[in-house]
């Protein structure tokens, strides 16, 4: 424990150069405090909501309900029937930077879509054509079929495959492309979870050489003018700015979007726009969040449906 906390308060000087903003956030992960409820309408808000419902954040999307803390959403029976989906406020912070994406989108692929959240999100924002949802780990399969399906998410498909498979059946293909990245998981402890190991240098870099094969390949299936959304739910640099800033040597016709509506959470960390919540600031435990633009000119790759037939676990 008391080499955690030392990696701990190393980390909190490498996000802050004050010392009360250091001492806030390592409050926020030792001391963690509840955050409010939040759920997501899939469908349209009955006339009379059954909850209490917070004041909405000036960037809050009008789907989107803060809700208050003794709230228990997930035993409702709008939630059987799928009218809402249950997230955390920290999940809607890192969605939103999509709906700075004017541009129609007619397919979306969820690269690491395991619960189902980010990828619902972008389907109640664009109503595309198809939502692809893929997730590697067989045994988060379930839980992303059931939300999918609770939630009547039409038209859409559940794979199971490697990014590096993906990268090659679908090339050029989507509108958006969601990487919302396995990583160390640090604001866990923000919600008074465990996440062993999160701070260790060895867990992050292997986290971080993860995340850049995953949105290296994600990239090559991004179609020209299309858009590719990097997120994570940790705060080590490593993890998020230096991803970022990865990408865009590795593929110098992407280009960082400006997200206007988040400006006041710009990352300080980088010069490039990134956005970031602190759990110390109380909306959630934390999240980072980036839009790249891929500027090619040249014409999409039409979608291959036979192969996503072969590819696909379940349609709905």
């Amino acid at each position: 424990m008391e080499k955690t906390s030392n990696l701990l308060i190393k980390l909190s000087r490498r996000l802050f150069t004050e010392s009360c903003l250091q001492e806030k956030f390592v409050t926020a992960l030792t001391q963690p405090q509840p955050f409010q409820p939040c759920v997501l309408w899939c469908r349209e808000k009955p006339n009379e909501l059954p909850f209490l419902v917070a004041s909405p954040t000036d960037w809050q999307p009008y789907f989107i309900d803060r809700l208050a803390l003794d709230s228990k959403p997930g035993q409702h029976s709008l939630h059987n029937s799928g009218y809402y989906y249950c997230l955390d406020f920290s999940s809607v912070f890192a969605a939103a930077i999509l709906l700075a994406i004017s541009s129609p989108v007619k397919v979306v692929f969820d690269m690491c879509a395991a619960p189902g959240g980010k990828g619902i999100f972008a389907w109640r924002v664009f109503q595309p054509e198809l939502l692809i949802a893929n997730e590697v780990i067989g045994k988060r399969l379930g839980m992303l079929i059931s939300n999918l399906k609770r939630c009547q998410i039409q038209p859409s498909v559940v794979v199971n495959r490697d990014s590096s498979i993906l990268a090659e059946m679908f090339a050029q293909t989507s509108d958006l492309v969601i990487v919302d990245a396995p990583c160390t998981g640090q604001s866990l402890l923000a919600k008074g979870e465990k996440a062993v190991g999160c701070f260790h240098p060895t867990n992050i870099n292997q986290c971080a050489n993860r995340q850049k094969r995953i949105i290296a390949n994600s990239a090559k299936i991004v179609a020209p003018q299309g858009y590719l959304a990097y997120m994570t739910c940790t705060y080590s640099p490593e993890e998020n700015e230096e991803v970022c800033q990865w990408l865009l040597k590795k593929f110098p016709h992407f280009q960082a979007v400006e997200i206007e509506h988040l400006r006041d959470y710009r990352s300080h960390l980088t010069t490039l726009p990134c956005y970031r919540i602190w759990p110390q600031d109380g909306l959630g435990a934390g999240a980072f969040a980036a839009l790249f633009k891929n500027t090619e000119q040249s014409e999409a790759n039409q979608l291959d449906l036979d192969a996503l037939e072969s590819s696909s676990i379940v349609r709905f």
